[in-house]
């Protein structure tokens, strides 16, 4: 039986990466060692981080006044390094709250200075985003930092808010980057954790504005958390995430394979529109999110009764559709579907909706 896995994250790697991958764990480039035993200092994998920076380069259009870095510590720990490195002395930053990560974000900037909230979805259950058109930051604000996606409420940013008074735009797209273009050169920083949609766990994609790196020059952080490290030494300061960044490099390679993400945003946008049509046509499931801020990767839904919640997941483990379960914070089901998600996957399951509606409705 062939299992789909709807996993928010770690979540599904595209099937000829994970072949290309099994190949080379053992020998690698035909050197005799797998891929995981290579020397961060030797040319072939200094070739496979360079290649992987090159790939998000051309797949985002990332320009020449970008570094682009691979940082570990998942997105929590940029939560942190963003205020560290760029809040102003005795300053204040500006944050938009849509959700539970966008929470996360300003726990941590609080310990380094204050934080203002700019837009705020909290008093509708965060079932959508706060319109962005009545945003307007303050111009000593140290940068306003956007979540584009909320993983657990199933909400997403289908506009960016345009920034005229130069305060930076700081996003955590951990759940939606390459899923669709975006212009780069809108953000101050933006900042991904790989496990959602770019591979393993273990390393996070930094892309930040060159000028910006020069705000913590006199701060005298630690070395680890201080962006000059990463930008000036190449992510290489110390050993990095190699494997990790081998697989972000193999599935970066497949997505431009694919087209890019012209084509990956078309069938996404197809995906997330046939599963919601389909619970939009029942009253058996129900999705809370206001639909125009509904995300096109994480689809949130739940069934009358939390008891069929549960059913639904064990019956859909069996028919091997697995990691359907909501966020602990929210529970329900969650359908991600991220760029390895093939259709395929999304019209089984569409099928054993039908069915588990049927039987139970």
């Amino acid at each position: 039986m062939k299992v789909f896995n709807f996993a928010a994250g770690p979540s599904m790697i595209p099937e000829p990466v994970m072949k290309k991958v099994q190949e080379e764990f053992r020998d690698y480039n035909s050197m005799g060692i797998g891929v995981a035993e290579l020397s961060h200092r030797t040319p072939e994998f200094v070739e496979i981080i360079e290649s992987a920076e090159a790939n998000i380069r051309e797949i985002m259009s990332v320009s020449n006044d970008y570094a682009v870095c691979f940082v570990q510590g998942g997105a929590s720990l940029q939560y942190a390094m963003v205020p560290m490195n760029l809040m102003y002395n005795n300053g204040f930053a500006e944050y938009a709250d849509t959700g539970y990560w966008s929470q996360m974000a300003m726990r941590e900037a609080e310990k380094f200075g204050r934080v203002d909230i700019i837009g705020s979805s909290k008093s509708t259950n965060y079932d959508r985003i706060p319109r962005v058109r009545k945003w307007k930051p303050c111009h000593d604000s140290s940068y306003l930092h956007i979540t584009t996606n909320d993983a657990t409420y199933g909400t997403q940013y289908h506009s960016i808010p345009a920034l005229e008074n130069g305060v930076p735009l700081i996003a955590d797209m951990s759940a939606d980057i390459m899923t669709r273009r975006v212009d780069v050169d809108q953000f101050g920083i933006i900042y991904a954790t790989t496990q959602r949609v770019l591979g393993p766990t273990g390393v996070t994609i930094i892309i930040i504005r060159k000028d910006l790196v020069e705000r913590s020059k006199d701060k005298n952080l630690a070395t680890m958390l201080d962006y000059n490290t990463f930008v000036n030494e190449k992510s290489m300061h110390n050993t990095p995430p190699t494997f990790s960044i081998y697989l972000l490099k193999q599935v970066t390679d497949w997505l431009k394979e694919q087209g890019g993400m012209d084509t990956v945003d078309r069938i996404n946008t197809l995906k997330s529109e046939e599963l919601y049509e389909k619970i939009d046509s029942t009253g058996f499931y129900t999705n809370f999110v206001v639909p125009s801020d509904r995300s096109k990767v994480n689809v949130v839904f739940k069934t009358p009764s939390k008891d069929l919640d549960h059913k639904f997941l064990d019956e859909a483990q069996d028919a091997g559709l697995i990691g359907l379960k909501g966020h602990r914070s929210v529970e329900g089901l969650r359908a991600s579907i991220y760029n390895a998600m093939p259709l395929e996957g999304v019209e089984i399951l569409l099928d054993f909706m039908d069915e588990f509606e049927r039987k139970y409705g």
